[in-house]
């Protein structure tokens, strides 16, 4: 019952319609529940070979883009690690359609309302490519040839109205599934930059203390595997 009613408040605070009435459901990581992702779903992303999880916070990078920060964050029950599935603008994608393999879709931060977005800035520690959470439009990179040494910073960007192609991302399911699915192994490919979302065990010192560096990096890596665990997740809509 308290699952329950913590997936219905969360679903009344984000203004989300429950599809066909179905109750959603609030899930914790397990390997042996099968649970499909729709469009909606309100999630964590947990970096497969640390297990920290997708994080922002209204905290700008200190260098760069000056754009609010995102990390990976140890502690599975903080609230700022949430990211609302949504998909691309200007699509016929509802909310509870199920999603697949090689899709384009973006994250939300659900405690700012901005989204993951990247760019070509050097990542503060690495020198990889910014991820963040930013409020500035970027150009379009066009024929950008992705290379493991430089793609760059991931922030957040924008917010409800403002999004821009910086904040999208290609799907990419391991394994012969075709839909998304909790506890799948994905990658995450910067439509714009080529870059995978990746993170390692590279800490911050000051600002986001003992967090995790997230970036992009050009090529296939065992760090940038991510896969869907807590969360509160809306029922699939019924396939005609």
């Amino acid at each position: 019952m308290a699952t329950a009613s913590f997936a219905l408040a969360l679903l009344l605070y984000l203004g989300l319609d429950l599809p066909e009435a179905s109750p959603a459901q609030s899930y914790a990581a397990d390997p042996d529940n099968v649970v499909e992702i729709s469009y909606g779903s309100v999630i964590k992303l947990m970096h497969e070979r640390t297990k920290f999880r997708l994080h922002s916070h209204d905290v700008p990078y200190g260098s760069g883009s000056g754009q609010q920060s995102v990390t990976s964050f140890p502690n599975v029950d903080d609230a700022n690690s949430y990211w609302i599935v949504r998909p691309q603008p200007d699509t016929s994608a509802k909310q509870g359609d199920a999603i697949t393999h090689g899709t384009t879709i973006r994250l939300q931060h659900m405690r700012t309302r901005k989204w993951l977005h990247s760019h070509l800035h050097a990542s503060p520690i690495t020198g990889n490519m910014e991820v963040d959470t930013p409020s500035v439009h970027y150009k379009k990179v066009d024929h950008y040839a992705p290379s493991s040494r430089h793609i760059g910073w991931v922030s957040c960007f924008g917010g409800e109205v403002e999004s821009d192609t910086g904040d999208y991302w290609m799907l990419e399911i391991e394994g012969n599934v075709k839909t998304w699915r909790q506890n799948q192994r994905i990658r995450l490919r910067h439509v714009d930059t080529g870059g995978y979302l990746h993170s390692h065990d590279r800490k911050y010192t000051r600002i986001a203390g003992g967090q995790q560096e997230v970036c992009g990096v050009g090529d296939k890596r065992p760090d940038n595997v991510w896969l869907a665990a807590e969360g509160v997740y809306v029922p699939v809509s019924q396939r005609k």
